[in-house]
C-alpha cells in the first residue's frame, strides 16, 4: 500500500487468517489502529472500490462467516516487521455511491480481548488456586487463537484456604481476568506479535521499566524526526491512598498510606508534584490485608502521572514505528521536559503514501531522571 521503506501486509481467516489478494490490498483506502493502556485496542479498514468489483461480493461474505472473523495487520519499515493488530471484526459497513458507481466498505473491530467476551462462565470453581493460576486456567482456552500467557505471580500472595472459601469465576473470562488484576493491582491486555499469528497475554503489573524506544526530537534542526509535541503540566488530581486495614482482634480500622514508588515503576521525573488530595479507601477494610495493600498499590499508580505530552510522528522520518506501554526518550523540549516517559497511547493512521501517529506520553514529574536521554 505505501510507496518506498514501508509497506502495509492484511491477513483475513477463520480461524487462521491468510495473506489477502493483491486486489484487497489496491482496494484499501486507509487503515487506522488505536491502542490505548487504559482499554481494548482496535481498528479500522476502509475498502474503496467498483460497484461491480468481485470484491463487493467477496468482502460481504468476511461479514456472514460468524463472529470469529480475524484480521492481522502488519507493517515493515525498512525490513523490520511490526504486528500492529491480530484482532476480531466486530461491525462491517457498506455504503455504495449511486452517482459514482463506487462503494465504501468498512471493517471495525477489537484485538482478541473480544472473543473472550462471548460465554459466561459463571459459577466454575478453582478450589486452592491463586490468582495467576486460575488466570493461566483461562487463557489456556485460547490457545487456538496464538495467545502464549506471559502472567506475572501475585506481588502479595493469597491462596486461599480450601476448607473457608472456593473461589469461582463471576461472569466472562474478560470480565474475571479484568476483576483479577484490578483486585491485584495489575492490568490485563493482549499485544499482538512479535510474529504474525501469535499474541502475548499479559497479566501482571503494569511496568514502566525497560530499554527505551527510538527517542523524540523536537527543536534538533535536521535531527527532529516528529511533527509536534505539546507538554502540560497538572497537579491538581496528585493523591495519596490510604488503605484502610481491619484488625481482627479489636475490629478496629488501622489507615496505611501508599505511596506512588514501586520497582516496577520507578520515578522518570526528577521533581514530582505534592500530594493536595488523600483518598480514603474505607472499602478495602473489608478485604484481607493482602488484596487491601494491592488495591492500594493500583490506585497509587493510576494517580502519579501529573505530566501528559500528546502529538504526532511521521514513521518514515522517526524510522520505526512507536508503540505503546513502553518507554521513550524526550530530546529537544527543554530541561523541564526532557527525559524518559510512558507511552500511554498510539493512533496509527495509514493512508496511500502516508504513515502518521498521534501519540499521548505521560510521568510523574519534571526533570529528567537521567544525566544524558538515550538516542
Amino acid at each position: 500500500m505505501l510507496k518506498g521503506k514501508i509497506s502495509i501486509a492484511i491477513f483475513i481467516g477463520t480461524p487462521v487468517p491468510v495473506p489477502v489478494p493483491n486486489p484487497v490490498i489496491e482496494a484499501l483506502s486507509s487503515v487506522e489502529v488505536n491502542t490505548d493502556t487504559g482499554s481494548a485496542s482496535g481498528f479500522q479498514l476502509v475498502f474503496n472500490f467498483d460497484s461491480k468489483s468481485p470484491l463487493n461480493t467477496l468482502l460481504l461474505l468476511v461479514g456472514q462467516t460468524g463472529p470469529f472473523v480475524r484480521v492481522i495487520i502488519q507493517a515493515t519499515i525498512n525490513g523490520t516487521d511490526s504486528v500492529l493488530m491480530d484482532g476480531m471484526i466486530t461491525n462491517h459497513q457498506l455504503t455504495p455511491n449511486v452517482q459514482t458507481g463506487e462503494s465504501v466498505f468498512t471493517i471495525s473491530g477489537r484485538d482478541l480481548t473480544s472473543v473472550m467476551d462471548y460465554i459466561d462462565f459463571s459459577g466454575l470453581p478453582y478450589p486452592c488456586m491463586p490468582p495467576e493460576t486460575r488466570v493461566l486456567l483461562i487463557l489456556a482456552k485460547y490457545a487456538v487463537f496464538g495467545i502464549i500467557p506471559m502472567v506475572i505471580p501475585s506481588i502479595f500472595p493469597d491462596i486461599p484456604i480450601v476448607t473457608e472459601q472456593i473461589p469461582s469465576q463471576q461472569g466472562k473470562d474478560l470480565e474475571y481476568i479484568t476483576q483479577l488484576a484490578t483486585e491485584n493491582g495489575y492490568v490485563f491486555y493482549i499485544e499482538p506479535g512479535p510474529v504474525v499469528g501469535t499474541n502475548v497475554a499479559y497479566w501482571g503489573p503494569e511496568l514502566k521499566v525497560g530499554v527505551p524506544q527510538k527517542a523524540l526530537n523536537i527543536n534538533m534542526d535536521a535531527y527532529t524526526n516528529i511533527t509536534s509535541l505539546n507538554f502540560s503540566f497538572d497537579d491538581s488530581n496528585k493523591s495519596m491512598p490510604i488503605v484502610y486495614i481491619q484488625n481482627q482482634q479489636t475490629r478496629a480500622p488501622i489507615p496505611v498510606p501508599i505511596p506512588d514508588i514501586n520497582p516496577l515503576q520507578p520515578p522518570l521525573g526528577l521533581i514530582p508534584p505534592i500530594p493536595v488530595q488523600f483518598n480514603k479507601m474505607t472499602d478495602t477494610a473489608k478485604l484481607n490485608p493482602v488484596q487491601a495493600l494491592a488495591r492500594g498499590v493500583a490506585e497509587a499508580s493510576s494517580s502519579s502521572d501529573a505530566v501528559t505530552g500528546t502529538g504526532s510522528l511521521d514513521v518514515v522520518r522517526y524510522g520505526a514505528v512507536l508503540k505503546a506501554r513502553s518507554l521513550v526518550g524526550v530530546r529537544g523540549a527543554g530541561d523541564a521536559f526532557d527525559g524518559l516517559y510512558f507511552v500511554k497511547s498510539v493512533k496509527h493512521k495509514i493512508q496511500r503514501g502516508t504513515y502518521t501517529q498521534d501519540f499521548t506520553l505521560t510521568r510523574n514529574g519534571l526533570v529528567s531522571t537521567l544525566p544524558v536521554v538515550p538516542a
